[in-house]
């Protein structure tokens, strides 16, 4: 898969079919909507493209009106989506710099300038409720009528349901945040999890007794607390764990986000190396100890209960292997 920051150049440009997005977390909805895509490019012989943006718009407005809480908190990085996406069959990305220049452009200017001259759009999917262009002024019906007088397909995507529900990245971000993993699972049509390089940290867990694996959490997390997960990367199989996801309030008042993983019986070098941590359940919500004494209590608490965790399901397999 190609990966382009802003618009490609001349000789990087191909006919492609496209679909534009923020595509958080590439839910169960985006998925269906990115195989359109998929089978469209294929039936008329060009490249399944997708773009999207960097910051999300609406981190863009937040921070333009100095209020960071109205944006959303994010499902996934950009490595972890760059990823989905290529899993998902999409020859190429083009990441767009959301910025005080691109929020201006027109509708027209969009079509024309955009998906016409810098993309050579040739099919377009999109959302029943897609706006474009400066103030979100442009529209379906406008676009449709854009591609009839440039020469490219317009199809829209209905909206995919979960039961009652709308599969959406608003419902994926509620279930995470409420530490709703299994709901969360059946969105996103997979489990969650987060990648990134092992970092050095103030080595704090080493000398209470629990050594972590740390990995740095660039944007706002969606959830927040101590899960059990399992790690992939480190081994031919992945490896079971205990994680705290937040701001560390006992032995921090930065406010900066880490993602600490005590990795059970495992004791070779992690540094530098990408893993992604896969989130299996949750154990509680962070909390603010008295002091290190407390913390490490909760600490082996929560190892425990993991480990039984991992020791439960492992009788379930077997049982049912018995049967």
């Amino acid at each position: 898969m190609k990966v382009f920051r802003g618009l490609p150049n001349d000789r990087a440009r191909a006919p492609c079919a496209l679909t534009i997005g923020n595509f958080d977390g590439v839910h169960r909805g985006h998925q269906a909507l990115l195989a359109r895509v998929r089978a469209a490019a294929s039936r008329l012989g060009i490249e399944a493209a997708v773009m999207t943006f960097e910051p999300h718009p609406r981190e863009f407005f937040a921070e333009r009106m100095g209020d960071v809480s109205k944006a959303p908190k994010r499902i996934a990085n950009l490595r972890d989506k760059l990823e989905s996406l290529e899993n998902a069959g999409i020859d190429r990305v083009i990441v767009e710099h959301f910025n005080a220049h691109f929020a201006s452009i027109t509708p027209e200017d969009f079509t024309s300038r955009v998906l016409v001259d810098g993309l050579h759009v040739k099919w377009l999917m999109i959302g029943e409720d897609f706006c474009y262009g400066a103030k979100r002024a442009g529209n379906v019906e406008m676009l449709k009528e854009a591609g009839r007088r440039h020469g490219f397909e317009v199809e829209t995507l209905p909206t995919v349901m979960h039961g009652d529900h709308r599969i959406s990245s608003s419902a994926v971000r509620s279930a995470l945040a409420a530490g709703e993993l299994d709901t969360a699972r059946q969105l996103l049509g997979h489990s969650y999890y987060m990648s990134g390089h092992v970092i050095h940290g103030q080595k704090l867990g080493r000398t209470l007794g629990f050594p972590t694996l740390n990995l740095r959490v660039a944007h706002r997390p969606t959830l927040s607390g101590i899960f059990v997960v399992q790690v992939h990367g480190l081994a031919a199989h992945p490896l079971p764990a205990v994680a705290s996801l937040g701001v560390r309030p006992t032995v921090d008042d930065s406010g900066r986000v880490l993602l600490e993983v005590h990795l059970f019986d495992y004791a070779e070098s992690c540094y530098g190396k990408l893993v992604r941590v896969e989130f299996l359940d949750k154990i509680r919500d962070e909390e603010k100890f008295d002091d290190l004494a407390t913390l490490t209590a909760a600490i082996a608490r929560d190892t425990s209960q993991a480990r039984d965790y991992f020791a439960q399901r492992a009788g379930a397999l077997t049982a049912t292997d018995r049967i």
